[in-house]
């Protein structure tokens, strides 16, 4: 079947949104991200959403840690021949990865997940949950 008979069921993801954080999950969801991003020619947006808590008050919160963290991303995609336009955001995750992901029009979220949807506990407190849920983009999650 030729490309043009398909049509509408062609699938581009011209802008691609990568929430990161300091997590080993965020961390292999890398080249998945790169692989995607360089099949579609994709645009690729790093987000990382800054949440102070009162359990966490430290957590993420130091811009130093945030602006390493998005520069290290930067640099891995970079060596693979990727630009990467960084965005940092304050706010709660999902409900922030979701406004985000509808502001630079994104056409495809990927995420890394934690596995905490696998019990019932867990699921109410996935930022992945959350975002699959609400997001205005389809979301791909890298187990």
């Amino acid at each position: 079947m030729l490309v043009e008979e398909v049509g509408m069921f062609e699938i581009m993801f011209k802008t691609v949104l990568f929430p990161i954080d300091a997590s080993r999950e965020s961390r292999q969801a890398v080249e998945t991200v790169a692989n995607l991003v360089k099949v579609h020619q994709s645009r690729l947006i790093l987000l990382s959403v800054v949440e102070s808590t009162a359990e966490q008050p430290d957590a993420m919160s130091s811009p130093d840690t945030v602006a390493n963290l998005l520069e290290s991303a930067r640099s891995l995609f970079s060596d693979q021949g990727i630009e990467a336009d960084a965005i940092e955001r304050e706010g709660k995750p999902a409900f922030t990865i979701c406004d985000v992901a509808d502001e630079v029009e994104a056409d495809l979220i990927i995420m890394g997940c934690r596995g905490l949807g696998l019990t019932t506990e867990g699921a109410s407190d996935s930022v992945t949950n959350r975002v699959i849920s609400l997001s205005p983009c389809p979301v791909l999650v890298v187990p």
